[in-house]
């Protein structure tokens, strides 16, 4: 076991499953704009480098008027709808209870704002010292800054920080800002691409990190 004092959780994939209401936002942006609808197996795999990245592969398009457009559509109705079909993964409460006295901390590429509404829709914000999100394009995982940043301003000492995520960014988040990661295996992330970067962890359920965390 190690002593971590701070805890970096990602959302999509391993706190929340929001694959559904991601998928049903995009494909009414594709429906409004008269596009076909994709399936969500397809919307998923664009998950995780952000907001825009998001739109811009599901649409197709490198066409700035139809991303903003598309993104405005996304948006609107991801906000509305954001804990629809969202769900915690098992354990999610147990383990942000037994984490009770530690500095706990969002790090995600998904709007600051949109993380917010689905974790209050769950029940679970108030855990959460901060959401750090993914509004600056310029500063996404798995860029250092991202850590570095919230380092800065909450006073954290990254020795004793610990990044718990799903993806291969989240790994190389850890590894380029000088963080230990535990990587989760249930979420969106593939091992073949996780692996061979070599979390510091690896667990299976969120309630291992009892095994980790003293």
């Amino acid at each position: 076991m190690a002593l971590f004092d701070t805890i970096f959780f990602d959302v999509d994939g391993t706190l929340v499953d929001a694959t559904s209401d991601i998928a049903n936002a995009m494909n009414h942006a594709l429906r409004v704009l008269g596009l076909g609808e994709l399936p969500k197996e397809e919307i998923v795999s664009h998950i995780g480098l952000g907001v825009k990245d998001l739109i811009r592969n599901s649409l197709g398009t490198d066409d700035q008027a139809i991303i903003e457009k598309g993104t405005r559509l996304y948006s609107d109705h991801y906000v509305a709808h954001a804990a629809d079909e969202t769900v915690l993964y098992p354990h999610a409460i147990d383990i942000l209870n037994y984490l009770k006295d530690k500095r706990k901390f969002i790090l995600t590429n998904r709007y600051a704002a949109f993380a917010d509404v689905a974790l209050r829709g769950l029940g679970i914000r108030d855990y959460f010292e901060e959401i750090i999100g993914g509004d600056d394009e310029n500063c996404l995982k798995p860029m250092a800054c991202v850590v570095d940043r919230a380092a800065g301003k909450f006073g954290i000492d990254k020795k004793t920080a610990l990044i718990v995520g799903d993806m291969d960014v989240d790994v190389m988040t850890g590894k380029n800002a000088g963080v230990a990661v535990c990587w989760v295996t249930y979420g969106l992330g593939r091992m073949e691409d996780v692996r061979r970067l070599k979390p510091e962890y690896m667990i299976d359920d969120l309630i291992e990190l009892k095994g980790i965390i003293k």
